[in-house]
């Protein structure tokens, strides 16, 4: 750990970790992961970013004022530069901040001795501050070329981050702008001028009567003319409330346009959006992000296709009615929704990978476990199965690895895939637990 001129500190990296949970195991830490969770709640991307924060390929963390990073290694390729940014808090925010733990003698004590206790958490909500991040308060930055945004890194970094809330959780403020020993410094000087205006404000009740009080009075009363005495006021009857007025009206709810096409579940806007899915794979060929320009696809692939990107209900029911193959479409959209073509591919088309490749995979799998907790894998082509669990890994043949989970004797896709198969396998045993 190292203290920098710009309030950095450094962490050293965390090693690996087989299975548990990827949560801070500490308050802070389970609420900082659980807001994260909330921030970003695509499961599948979360699955990802468990396994690679325990996976141990992410180095040394940097914390400080509105940042996080750090580098993550993704395998042969140079490592990954990840940062996490949130909003670092103003002046005015940190008064707000300690006006309200003041009123908490507890907290406020817990912070003087450098402590984060958990209800500072509902004195920066009565202070209208987002203690915790919030959606899109928390920024990721990542050199990969994963499409997501955030992608798998920056949210596994941000699991991270919540393990060293469970040794310090001062960090949290520091991340925010102060550390503990400015946050304390900021309590005191809150404390010292309460202490003062108490003491001026005990001479000043000695002469005359508070205003505030006998306002309040009179606005109680409804009767009492301003500068009457606080006894008087308080003496007067109470002045009955005004009736409610009556509910409003419940507005009728809105009608949905009829379609374009008078259709009922009308085909126009798909269309159009599958032109637009084909012109932006057309393009990432052409400006060479991809090697291959998409390939055609046959009845049924485009039919799963169809079924796997329309959220309309009605679009599957349609499809199954008129598909011969109706009783494997959800299985089949299920598997191009993880992967796309090759996924399904991967579901439906078995293959033998060259008995090197297997090899080579079997070493791999075994050095990212430790010998004794290695779960026995019968192995046939590219299924990886474990035995007795109804667990299963597919190799496919764009060479990343696919979970699957067997339900009622049918193997069912279950995750993303991953080029890492010690991370797809680590998240399908943790799934099962």
């Amino acid at each position: 750990m190292a203290e920098g001129h710009d309030g950095a500190r450094g962490f050293s990296a965390f090693a690996a970790r087989k299975g548990g949970r990827a949560r801070g195991k500490s308050w802070w830490g389970g609420v900082f992961a659980e807001a994260v969770e909330e921030a970003w709640p695509e499961e599948d991307r979360l699955k990802r970013a468990r396994a690679m924060a325990r996976s141990g390929r992410i180095g040394p963390l940097t914390v400080s004022p509105g940042r996080i990073a750090a580098q993550v290694h993704g395998g042969e390729d140079s490592p990954f530069t990840t940062e996490l940014t949130l909003r670092v808090f103003e002046d005015e925010d940190w008064d707000a901040l300690w006006e309200k733990t003041a009123d908490r003698p507890a907290e406020t004590e817990a912070v003087l001795e450098g402590e984060l206790p958990p209800d500072l958490l509902e004195a920066a909500e009565d202070a209208r501050l987002g203690l915790l991040p919030g959606y899109g308060d928390l920024e990721p930055d990542c050199d990969c070329d994963e499409p997501d945004h955030p992608c798998a890194h920056a949210v596994a970094l941000a699991y991270q981050f919540s393990w060293l809330l469970d040794e310090e959780a001062a960090l949290l403020l520091l991340v925010r702008g102060r550390d503990a020993q400015e946050a304390a410094e900021g309590l005191k000087s809150v404390l010292m001028l309460r202490a003062m205006m108490a003491m001026d404000g005990a001479d000043d009740a000695v002469v005359e009567e508070s205003d505030e009080a006998a306002a309040a009075a009179a606005a109680g009363a409804g009767a009492a003319p301003r500068g009457t005495p606080a006894a008087e006021a308080y003496a007067l009857p109470v002045a009955e409330l005004p009736p409610l007025p009556p509910l409003p009206a419940l507005a009728a709810p809105a009608e949905e346009p009829e379609p374009a096409t008078g259709i009922a579940a009308d085909p126009l806007e798909r269309l159009v959006a599958d032109a637009a899915v084909r012109a932006r794979a057309l393009l990432a060929y052409i400006h060479g992000i991809t090697a291959e320009p998409p390939r055609p696809l046959d009845a049924w692939q485009d039919t799963v296709r169809i079924a796997a990107t329309h959220p309309d209900p009605r679009v599957p029911e349609r499809l199954r009615a008129a598909s011969p193959r109706a009783a494997e479409l959800d299985r089949a959209a299920l598997a191009w929704r993880y992967g796309g073509p090759a996924g399904l591919d991967t579901l439906e088309q078995p293959w033998e990978p060259p008995a090197q490749e297997t090899a080579r995979a079997r070493s791999a799998l075994a050095a990212a476990w430790e010998a004794d907790e290695l779960p026995e894998l019968e192995v046939s082509g590219n299924h990886w199965t474990l035995t007795g669990r109804g667990l299963q890994l597919r190799r496919g043949r764009d060479a990343r690895w696919y979970p699957y989970r067997e339900v009622e004797g049918v193997w069912w896709p279950v995750g993303p895939p991953d080029t890492e198969q010690a991370l797809v396998l680590g998240g399908l045993l943790e799934d099962n637990s």
